[in-house]
């Protein structure tokens, strides 16, 4: 499970990309919802990284 982590922004990056593209915007305008991907998946790295180094 740990192992596939780096899958889930790769995969939110392209269901936004796919959502943006379908609804006719520009990448520019999605550019936020980018950061909070990366944000998110930042978060959960971190997490997990703590986690590990506790147990």
């Amino acid at each position: 499970m740990i192992a596939r982590l780096f899958l889930i922004p790769i995969v939110l990056c392209l269901l936004w990309t796919a959502y943006l593209h379908i609804n006719g915007f520009a990448l520019s305008k999605g550019k936020q919802g980018y950061l909070y991907i990366i944000s998110f998946s930042a978060a959960i790295l971190a997490f997990m990284t703590l986690m590990l180094w506790l147990t």
